[in-house]
């Protein structure tokens, strides 16, 4: 029971508890309309390329229906089989994959479809918002094409649309080449277990009075300073450690003040210098206002020491990998020191410059390229398999400086840098250097006669590894990518779409006069497609004026909202992809009350709505007041006909030339909130305060509760204390059983009925206290889990979370990474998270396959595989499964499609064999 509005829709504001009456002998609830016993009807609809504007030649497909095959299981095990199997979620999206491979084999397709719009242009990602007999247009990945556009239109928007991401990658490039000098440093506090990452230098600037002294003496202060700077991340143990080091002074040998030597190919940045030269604490000035500086500076601060790296603040703590196996990928993280512990040693070796794992001297310490970079936390830092190449391992390549007590990171040539950026851009090395042949990681492959290989860099590699049998090269063959070569056409654009490599010239002097020139066409060539869209539609260009508008993530309330001024739809979800932040880009724009927005023409409709609206509700309002009714009822009449006056027609009209312009303009005044979605239905804006909201309220009542609890606790006490002080003597009363002749009644050692009744009253709340929070963890995770009673005098409560070790489905173990939770659905979020998966983790399966439905069934450490809700497949299947779509695709793209097309016969043995049973 929930109570409703008049109009029928919940009244989401209604606060609990709810009074009313229970009527005995009601009427029956109404049956619903559909019959249960009824047959299954398949749906069928019409589908059509993206793009067709023939509707004529659309063909009719058969939706798939596996919810129906579920249904007609026994009744007994249908809800321990299905449901415990097939939620209903994963049951649609199997529907649709299926639905999406019989659109690919009907309509011959290039290659696989994997989108789905309706013919207003809406994506549809569920067969159940579709209508029988729906057209619908099927997409291979890209973005809705409008078949009411002339094809030239058409091959405009997908040639702009290419051209931005050709852009894009060439503006990742430029980004990263301005990245400045780059140190280790620990993401968080110095503690057991933070992970590490590098970043800009934090250093202090300003100038200070130094005050000379001894040098045994500024080496105690040296000590003394960094245990205060460490007082906040140390426990009380370590800092009695590092007062204790303090005391004693520490004596150096001359051969032990090394000499800063540095490599003749390398250019070590003059400000690192400047930017360190303030970085030792000074003496007594823990309190002063450079103390959260000082504190940040510590985390950067590292000593490469009997082949550990150890924390400069924290001596206790070293650089080191936890788990035993050992793989290319694993986070390097602080751990505690062990003198006996490989896998926290590393041996540097100068000529190459890198920190090898004693442990496994083939990984090294590097710079995770491919996640992408966090502004405050910076990149991570893994261990990852040493590459023997001279260019594209500048995330290897590390520099100690003893005298800062510094590891800077990229410490390498600029070509190794320019190569290494452009391997993680997607950019062809070729556009990078000029007709020169470089050591770098690359792949190759040999020609149509055999006789010529063709070389490829990464990125050409990846772009054309579904077309060629690619094989690795191998380190110490120079070589120029052959999307360089102006011979070879076929790879003029390697991994671009529209630019081609040899006109991209991304060299160090040319690169950012590249970007600016591409940046400057596309906006030309934007303009020019908007204006032309425009004028084919019949609207005149200089009617649509630019609306101001505050754009919200959906989900985030009002919270982060960025003012972005758009003249065309495109560009707003543009801007908002950008400004917001958003991992997909923006494809639907809500309201404040859900609606959908498809034109700034109807963005603008609903704001003239909006406002008359909330006009005549202050009106009404104000209408309250004592006053005549002749006077309400003429204003009323004055103000309809002022709003038939402006807005003729009301706000569904198709036009805003009748309204007035100066009340237009007074209207979008204002900007107005929208909340923009990658796809996702509309959360309303007050959803994220309402639960906000009621978790403060349930803290606040169990704060509550446990503060009562306490007082009850500290009264008892009390009582208990008076009773053993006095020390009042027990009564002697006789009775006349002849064996217990006497009995003692009362005393210091007897409770009181005070005590006993509070006491009873304390076990009441403790057990009300768990109720409270056993209904918190069940409004948290959909998952039940069994809670003690929490004892508020306990010191220490074990939590519930576990680490297990996650990898994606196909893959191997090895590159997997730790995922924690505390229920299932908690961990399915932390694994999308952490592996960086394009689609929801929805399933989980052991190594062997076995589907994990349980929490209980999971244990800590344990080796789980992750999917988005395909089935349970090995490395070796799936390799097989893309080898297969690859030798499809590249047969078909050779031969044409008329290749695949196979029609099996019976053997002469088989006919034979059948005439003679005839």
């Amino acid at each position: 029971m929930w109570p409703v509005l008049p109009s029928g829709q919940l009244n989401e504001d209604f606060d609990w508890p709810i009074e009313g009456l229970l009527v005995p002998n009601s009427p029956p609830m109404k049956k619903p309309i559909h019959k249960t016993p009824e047959q299954y009807v398949p749906m069928k609809l019409r589908v059509l390329r993206n793009g067709d504007k023939n509707k004529s030649r659309s063909l009719i497909t058969i939706c798939p229906e596996i919810s129906s095959k579920t249904q007609n299981v026994n009744p007994e095990r249908k809800e321990k089989i299905c449901v415990a199997k097939n939620s209903e979620m994963e049951i649609n999206e199997t529907e649709f994959h299926h639905f999406l491979e019989r659109c690919t084999e009907i309509l011959k397709l290039p290659s696989a479809a994997r989108r789905l719009f309706n013919e207003k242009g809406k994506e549809i990602f569920s067969l159940k918002d579709l209508q029988r007999d729906e057209l619908v247009y099927v997409s291979c990945g890209e973005q809705w094409i409008n078949p009411d556009q002339s094809i030239a239109q058409q091959k405009k928007q997908i040639f702009l649309r290419n051209l931005a991401s050709d852009i894009s990658k060439i503006q990742t490039f430029c980004s990263l080449r301005k990245e400045e000098t780059l140190v280790l440093e620990v993401q968080s506090d110095i503690m057991s277990g933070s992970k590490l990452a590098v970043n800009k230098p934090r250093a202090i600037f300003g100038e200070e009075k130094q005050v000379e002294e001894p040098e045994e003496q500024q080496k105690q202060n040296n000590a003394l300073t960094t245990a205060n700077a460490s007082s906040e991340i140390l426990d009380s143990h370590a800092r009695a450690h590092l007062r204790m080091e303090a005391c004693h002074t520490v004596v150096r040998y001359a051969w032990q003040d090394t000499s800063q030597d540095f490599d003749e190919d390398v250019s070590l940045p003059k400000k690192m210098e400047e930017l360190f030269e303030n970085v030792k604490p000074q003496m007594k000035h823990s309190h002063s206002p450079k103390y959260g500086k000082l504190q940040k500076i510590s985390r950067q601060q590292f000593e490469y020491r009997d082949g550990q790296i150890i924390s400069y603040a924290a001596p206790q703590l070293v650089l080191g990998l936890q788990s035993s196996n050992l793989h290319s990928g694993m986070e390097v993280i602080l751990v505690e020191k062990k003198s006996d512990d490989n896998h926290q040693r590393w041996i540097h070796k100068e000529d190459s410059r890198t920190f090898h794992l004693a442990s496994n001297p083939d990984l090294v310490l590097a710079v995770s390229m491919t996640k992408t970079r966090n502004e405050a936390c910076g990149y991570p830092v893994i261990v990852q398999k040493y590459k023997p190449y001279n260019n594209g391992t500048a995330n290897q390549k590390w520099h100690y400086m003893e005298n800062l007590k510094t590891f800077m990171a990229f410490y390498s040539t600029a070509l190794n840098k320019e190569i290494t950026l452009a391997n993680f851009a997607g950019i062809c090395t070729s556009s990078v250097i000029k007709r020169e042949n470089i050591d770098q990681p690359g792949y190759y492959y040999l020609s149509a006669g055999g006789k010529r290989k063709m070389m490829l860099c990464l990125a050409c590699g990846q772009y054309l590894r579904a077309e060629k049998r690619l094989k690795q090269l191998l380190p110490g063959v120079p070589f120029l990518c052959a999307s360089g070569s102006d011979t070879q056409k076929p790879l003029s654009q390697g991994p671009f779409k529209v630019i081609s490599v040899a006109k991209a010239d991304l060299s160090s002097c040319e690169a950012d006069k590249t970007l600016s020139y591409y940046e400057e066409r596309l906006l030309s060539l934007r303009t020019k497609t908007c204006m032309q869209a425009v004028c084919h539609s019949g609207m005149a260009a200089t009617h649509q004026t630019a609306v101001k508008i505050i754009a919200y993530r959906n989900g985030d309330g009002y919270r982060n909202g960025k003012l972005i001024v758009a003249g065309t739809f495109p560009m707003l979800l543009t801007e908002c992809t950008g400004q917001l932040g958003l991992s997909r880009s923006a494809s639907k724009v809500y309201t404040r009350d859900g609606t959908t927005i498809f034109t700034l023409h109807d963005l603008v409709l609903w704001a003239v709505n909006e406002s008359f609206m909330k006009r005549d509700s202050e009106e009404q309002k104000t209408g309250l007041t004592p006053v005549g009714t002749e006077e309400i009822t003429a204003k009323k009449n004055s103000r309809m006909k002022l709003r038939d006056k402006l807005l003729p027609g009301s706000v569904k009209s198709d036009s805003l030339d009748s309204i007035d312009k100066s009340l237009l303009t007074l209207i979008l005044r204002n900007p107005v909130a929208v909340w923009v979605s990658c796809g996702e239905p509309f959360i309303p804006p007050n959803a994220l305060q309402k639960a906000e909201k009621l978790e403060k309220q349930n803290w606040l009542k169990k704060d509550k509760i446990l503060a009562d609890l306490d007082t009850m606790k500290h009264k008892l006490r009390q009582l208990k204390g008076r009773r053993v002080a006095a020390r009042q003597p027990a009564t002697m009363v006789p009775t006349k059983s002849p064996v217990q002749p006497v009995v003692v009644e009362g005393g210091w050692t007897e409770q009181t009925q005070e005590e006993i009744k509070l006491m009873e009253l304390i076990r009441h709340t403790e057990a009300h206290l768990s109720e409270v929070q056993e209904l918190q963890s069940k409004q948290n995770s959909p998952v039940a889990t069994v809670r003690k009673a929490v004892q508020p005098s306990s010191l220490y409560k074990q939590p519930n979370t576990k680490r297990v070790w996650v990898y994606l489905n196909g893959g191997r173990p090895e590159d997997g990474t730790y995922a924690w939770g505390r229920t299932i659905t908690e961990l399915l979020d932390d694994c999308s998270s952490h592996l960086k998966m394009t689609q929801p983790a929805r399933t989980l399966y052991t190594p062997d396959g076995v589907l994990i439905q349980s929490w209980d069934d999971i244990e800590r450490d344990m080796v789980i595989c992750v999917s988005t809700g395909h089935g349970f497949i090995t490395q070796k299947e799936l390799k097989q499964v893309v080898e297969v779509r690859a030798n499809y695709a590249r047969i078909r793209r050779q031969q044409g499609p008329q290749a695949t097309d196979l029609v099996v016969s019976p053997s002469m043995k088989l006919l034979s064999l059948v005439h003679l049973h005839n």
